[in-house]
């Protein structure tokens, strides 16, 4: 009736309708609302919808616009607005009167690749020092075959010193990877937060570095600063200061010393010396602390904000590959196939955890769980609170393991065998770069006596589940050589959405993971 009524009006009619209900079909209902519905409403937008709003008025530009929405997107993947922060003094240490043979080994162990016992593994280099793969029974206890203890008193393995010793700073540089509207770095300079700003850098920075569109920056080349490393770095750890949320980069060498980067300025603030009598192999940093692990055998822990040295742990008896650390404990491997356990931060000795049958190349720790890889192509899982061997994980890789990472219920494995493996402890369904598995991983240990809780970065982002169930996945074509590596891959990390992998082949390769709302089943794609 209505059609047919407009229908029967003449167009000079129509015209003035036309113009009286306009206003009202054309009523903002969000606009109109109070300013804290409306920011209420738009805040269960996700950040595409929310620019696409930002177009349609000034109004809606203002509330889309609004910092507390921005703020809680940046706070959902961990993401924090960070101030320019102080510099730090640069000391430096007495060498100490001990010595040890430097082997210059990279923080690779000893590998058990089915040989004769009188074989001796050759590396992926030449000067890759690898043991004798012999087998043991694989028990270590608290104490020596002769009776006396392994660990003697906390205070008789630990030593304190104090800083000495400092260098003139050199003059800033401008050099920095925020976008332009931030035109200086300084020190004094104080940045009103802009959440949106961050979000769109990040999402940003993450859409390059995915689609390889970046630009690398060097910090140590020729013609580098003095303060620069004298030798080899192998290993490097990102940390952020947690009192003022300024980034750096601290990096150990095979010159026996760790520095810490500024990367705004790509100057060394920190030289850490004199602690190791020999190659530094292992980094791990946070909550104020930093630990270093060396071939020298010795385990560092250093005070950052005191710039003191709060203990050294001599415990271990060949080359300490990997450290790693939590709020409560400290966890070492070494190339004489144990890990040991050490609470933290009073280092007191825990457990010695000896089942492995090679040197323990790689350790990842996880609240009350342990992992651990070794060039006996296994993984095991421990319980940090008892000492106790959950699962075993054998044959995981074709050779030797030399990196893994931990987010239960997800471990990350690199190989001597060139391939990366990422599965799930608990289904143990997952994924290989290697043909040769086809998504389950053997366990030669019963299901585990507890359940595991994943992490909150393993979370569905289109449902909230944090129940995610691997499935069995189709192996990604690897046309062209872009999914496998072409040597041993050294070193693998589990981020927010994607995984990444850094090889002897001079390469570093990122796996993209997303969520499928369905089943809500994780999904690895390349």
């Amino acid at each position: 009736m209505a059609y047919k009524l407009l229908a029967a009006l003449p167009r000079s009619r129509l015209a003035a309708i036309q113009r009286k209900i306009a206003p009202l079909l054309q009523f903002d209902v969000v606009g109109s609302l109070p300013a804290e519905v409306s920011i209420q409403i738009f805040s269960h937008l996700p950040f595409q919808t929310l620019l696409t709003c930002a177009l349609v008025s000034r109004r809606w530009q203002a509330l889309a616009n609004d910092q507390t929405i921005w703020k809680r997107l940046c706070a959902a993947r961990g993401w924090t607005w960070r101030q320019p922060a102080r510099t730090h003094t640069e000391p430096s240490y007495p060498p100490h009167n001990a010595e040890w043979n430097d082997s210059d080994d990279e923080g690779m162990g000893d590998s058990d690749d089915g040989g004769t016992d009188d074989e001796i593994i050759s590396g992926a280099e030449a000067d890759l020092a690898l043991m004798p793969a012999e087998l043991d029974s694989g028990f270590a206890s608290m104490s020596s075959s002769d009776g006396v203890p392994l660990f003697s008193n906390a205070r008789d393995t630990l030593y304190s010193g104090s800083a000495v010793g400092s260098s003139a700073r050199s003059k800033s540089l401008t050099r920095h990877s925020a976008p332009s509207v931030l035109k200086t770095t300084g020190e004094t300079l104080y940045l009103m937060p802009n959440y949106k700003l961050l979000h769109q850098t990040l999402i940003k920075l993450r859409n390059r570095f995915l689609s390889s569109n970046y630009r690398l920056s060097a910090l140590q080349t020729r013609g580098a600063p003095s303060t620069a490393h004298t030798n080899t770095i192998y290993c490097l750890q990102l940390y952020t200061y947690p009192e003022t949320g300024q980034q750096v980069l601290f990096t150990g060498s095979r010159d026996r010393s760790i520095r810490e980067w500024n990367l705004t300025t790509g100057l060394v603030e920190r030289i850490i010396s004199g602690v190791h009598s020999s190659s530094v192999l292992s980094l791990c940093a946070q909550n104020g602390y930093l630990a270093s692990a060396g071939s020298d055998r010795r385990v560092m822990v250093w005070h950052l904000e005191s710039n003191e040295l709060v203990g050294v742990i001599c415990d271990h008896e060949d080359s300490v590959l990997c450290v790693r650390f939590d709020d409560e404990r400290l966890v070492s491997c070494s190339k004489d196939r144990t890990v040991r356990t050490y609470s933290f931060p009073d280092l007191v000795p825990q457990f010695v955890l000896g089942a492995h049958r090679a040197a323990v190349n790689a350790v990842s720790i996880s609240k009350d769980l342990i992992v651990s890889g070794s060039g006996d192509r296994s993984i095991r899982l421990w319980d940090a609170k008892t000492g106790k061997l959950l699962r075993t994980f054998d044959n995981h890789h074709t050779r030797g393991i030399a990196s893994i990472d931990f987010k239960p219920p997800i471990v990350l494995s690199g190989s001597s065998d060139k391939h990366v493996r990422f599965f799930d402890i608990t289904s143990l369904q997952g994924w290989s770069t290697s043909p040769e598995y086809d998504g389950a991983t053997p366990a030669s240990n019963a299901p585990l006596p507890f359940p595991l809780i994943s992490t909150p970065g393993l979370v569905c982002q289109t449902c909230g589940s944090s129940s995610i169930q691997p499935t069995p996945l189709p192996q990604p074509s690897t046309d062209g050589g872009r999914c496998v590596h072409g040597d041993l891959v050294r070193s693998v990390a589990v981020g927010y959405d994607f995984v990444l992998s850094g090889s002897y082949d001079l390469s570093i390769k990122a796996r993209k993971l997303w969520f499928v709302q369905v089943r809500c089943h994780l999904i690895f794609n390349v």
